[in-house]
């Protein structure tokens, strides 16, 4: 079988991810898989280098695809270039399968996939292009959207039930459209660690004491990703509780309006991944005689890295506002760290609070803090928590499982384009 995977960016990150296991998973089965993208830039890194270095046992390979004109924002000029790349990708290749992934792949995809009648058209939703954070037309413009692209494919999967839930609600596709197939993951290194990788020594190698109160994040320094919301929620407590320590894994667009705000409330601030300044040459960020950091910034870092970072935890924050399913929630639960996280999308599919983790509504900064105070106090009730996520986890998000899922999607999509 010929499968055409459509992203629009090949960034680092949870659709991204997804992305990348979905079409490994595809060709080690012995399938002929193609990964379509739009260029890859920024702060965020990238999964091209996986992408093209990876080949099967049998020798199978991933062929990727540059669409010059994909781009994340919108762009009338632009978007209409892409919709005629991608209808020549499709004329060429004469996919069986066409799964997009992500709003804007997802419409233009979904648009050129029909227009060239491919056989079956696949599209997973990782997240609503829709929310309240939106201006209410904005909301409008992308429901409309997504209505125009649920009308133009065989299957729409959502990575959790809250995806399928908010979809259908708002009248996208119809209901017997959609799949939930939980966001797979490679669940070996999260549930057991690789040498030099354990908690002792990874906390050792970046600093930290035995008795520092750990509270990481493994996301992008972006907007909606509540990196503020931290910072305002336990500013006081940081400044009262010297061993509690937040380490931030990640970088992105907004990384130095977030490190100026934690040096304006008190918070002192190292970047691991950067030289600091000498003590001949100091400056605010970086002074001469620096008190000891509390926020700690690794920037990227190799995806091998992640469940070493997550075991160094002790809480892992995830006080997002958009998601569609965190795909960090049940790595921390994987490797034995307890969640605190927002009540956003399909994260209560993985965090139940006072079950696998703190949930907290969302925005709720005062619940927030109560949540990460009562993680420091009970570090018993906390491993429990995070012991009983990590049996529901270890079976229900792994990769194997969500290209079987994916598979049979695809055997129930209809042979032919359906009648228009």
């Amino acid at each position: 079988m010929r499968i055409l995977h459509i992203s629009t960016r090949l960034i680092l990150g949870g659709s991204q991810e997804n992305t990348v296991l979905s079409c490994e998973g595809q060709a080690r089965r012995g399938h002929e898989v193609h990964l379509a993208f739009g260029p890859i830039f920024g702060p965020e890194g990238s999964l091209l280098e996986r992408v093209q270095g990876f080949r099967a046992d049998g020798g199978q390979t991933i062929t990727t695809h540059e669409v010059p004109h994909l781009t994340r924002e919108i762009n009338p000029l632009a978007d209409r270039g892409c919709y005629h790349e991608l209808r020549r990708l499709i004329c060429d290749l004469k996919p069986d399968v066409v799964h997009t992934h992500s709003s804007k792949a997802g419409i233009l995809g979904r648009a050129a996939a029909w227009a060239e009648r491919a056989p079956a058209i696949v599209h997973t939703i990782h997240g609503p292009p829709f929310h309240p954070n939106l201006p209410w037309h904005t909301s409008r413009l992308y429901i409309a959207a997504e209505r125009y692209a649920a009308k133009r494919c065989h299957a729409i999967i959502g990575v959790c039930n809250a995806m399928v839930e908010q979809f259908v609600s708002n009248r996208i596709g119809k209901p017997e459209q959609y799949h939930t197939v939980y966001s797979g993951m490679e669940t070996g290194p999260y549930l057991h660690a690789a040498a030099g990788e354990s908690r002792e020594q990874v906390r050792a190698g970046l600093g930290l004491a035995p008795d520092d109160f750990v509270l990481g994040t493994v996301a992008r320094l972006a907007e909606h990703k509540g990196h503020d919301d931290i910072l305002d929620a336990l500013a006081q407590d940081l400044k009262s509780n010297p061993n509690w320590k937040l380490l931030w894994v990640g970088d992105g667009w907004w990384r130095e309006r977030l490190i100026d705000k934690a040096i304006r409330l008190g918070i002192a601030v190292t970047e691991l991944d950067r030289t600091p300044s000498p003590p001949s040459a100091p400056s605010p960020r970086h002074p001469a005689t620096p008190t000891p950091p509390q926020l700690l910034l690794t920037g990227l870092v190799p995806p091998v890295r992640i469940p070493g970072l997550m075991r160094a935890m002790d809480v892992l924050i995830h006080p997002s506002y958009r998601e569609g399913l965190p795909r960090t929630v049940p790595q921390a639960l994987l490797c034995g760290t307890c969640p605190i996280a927002y009540d956003t999308d399909g994260t209560p599919e993985a965090c139940k609070d006072m079950k696998t983790g703190r949930l907290i509504k969302t925005g709720d900064q005062a619940g927030l803090r109560e949540a990460v105070r009562w993680a420091a106090e009970n570090p018993v009730p906390r491993a429990a928590l995070a012991a009983r996520g990590r049996e529901e986890c270890r079976v229900r998000f792994d990769a194997g499982r969500m290209v079987d899922e994916l598979e049979r999607v695809y055997a129930a999509c209809h042979p032919s384009t359906p009648t228009r």
